[in-house]
């Protein structure tokens, strides 16, 4: 699966009262699929899906495949504790037809220290990669929440024939070129379009014309109908890539992508896609000028928004832009009136 350019990590919306909001959910779906995004990350950091059920959590995999653009690169985040708990959310992404999981450290391992707990952290993604349907990007998220996943165990983890890619929140330019340099071997063959796009499994499927349905569930009984083919990708080529790695924080997607990240994929990105689409664009484009003044717009309000105001910042930055974000899910709290109009100051240049 190629993950060249800008994935973005979706939030959940709810009522007031607090049940998870299908209709929205959708509604931002559709609205992120006409930007010029690569890929959409349900069940992400930003998506409180610890305080998800079981059955929400299967409703919000549901509902975003259902109204996502077939050519957008769709990952979901599995992360469970346990390896049983984490393939069988991944079993369930593989049946809606998502691209590839999101797997992150699991939280008793977080402030694991003693001798033995690399080992465990090892054995947890070989485990889940073993045995996953879909293909299997690893998650390392920032400093100030909690251990990085180690440079070495990254580099031992890159050779999984499952695990093409790590989402690193570091920022920090030392760890990056050691991942360059002790990933540099990998090399994968992946699937793109004529134009070196993704190609995602919803562009791949195709119904066979001569597979059946019973008119009985269209009407009051009769013969069955023929189900007309859906549209698949015309042609397509191979590209060589290597062990694929996207930035995860917006101050470091110019950094990343000098030291050899594909894309980035920070959480910011889901109330202003453009203004972070931006930044990869004008380096696409050989201006890395442009792209370093385009970032450092946006790195104050992020750091703002996303790491001080965390999911509620995150969100009413989703309002402002016309996605629904609305409150978070209690324990979480919204946001006060100040700080909703400190956001609306910093975001004034990002609103569209």
């Amino acid at each position: 699966m190629l993950l060249d350019g800008l994935h973005l990590p979706l939030t959940t919306p709810f009522y007031s009262d607090g049940r998870l909001n299908v209709p929205k959910l959708e509604h931002n779906v559709a609205r992120y699929s006409k930007t010029p995004v690569a890929g959409l990350v349900a069940l992400g950091d930003s998506a409180e899906s610890t305080l998800l059920s079981e059955e929400e959590t299967r409703r919000v995999l549901r509902s975003v495949v259902g109204a996502a653009a077939d050519e957008k690169v769709l990952i979901a985040g599995v992360s469970r504790d346990s390896v049983v708990g984490t393939l069988d959310l991944a079993g369930w992404a593989a049946e809606f037809a998502y691209d590839a999981v999101l797997v992150r450290r699991p939280s008793i391992f977080q402030a694991c220290t003693r001798a033995g707990s690399v080992k465990e952290l090892l054995t947890y993604f070989q485990a889940v990669a073993d045995r996953s349907p879909l293909p299997v990007i690893l998650w390392s998220g920032a400093p100030q929440d909690g251990p990085l996943l180690p440079v070495e165990a990254i580099v031992e983890l890159s050779g999984h024939p499952m695990i093409v890619g790590l989402v690193d929140g570091s920022g920090d330019l030392v760890r990056q070129e050691r991942l360059k340099v002790g990933t540099a071997e990998v090399k994968r063959d992946v699937t793109v379009t004529a134009v070196f796009a993704a190609v995602t499994r919803r562009m791949r499927a195709q119904r066979g014309a001569g597979e059946l349905i019973s008119a009985s569930t269209l009407t009051d009984g009769g013969a069955a109908l023929a189900v007309t083919p859906t549209k698949v990708v015309a042609k397509t080529r191979t590209k060589v890539v290597g062990f694929q790695i996207l930035a995860g924080r917006v101050d470091g997607m110019l950094e990343g992508v000098k030291a050899g990240a594909v894309g980035a994929m920070p959480g910011f990105a889901a109330a202003a896609p453009q203004a972070c689409y931006e930044v990869l664009a004008a380096w696409k484009d050989g201006d890395e000028g442009l792209a370093r003044e385009k970032q450092e717009r946006l790195a104050d309000v992020a750091k703002r928004v996303e790491r001080d105001m965390g999911v509620a910042g995150i969100k009413f930055g989703c309002d402002l832009n016309g996605y629904f974000g609305g409150w978070p899910r209690l324990p979480l709290l919204p946001l006060a009136g100040a700080e909703r109009a400190e956001i609306e100051g910093l975001m004034q240049g990002m609103r569209h």
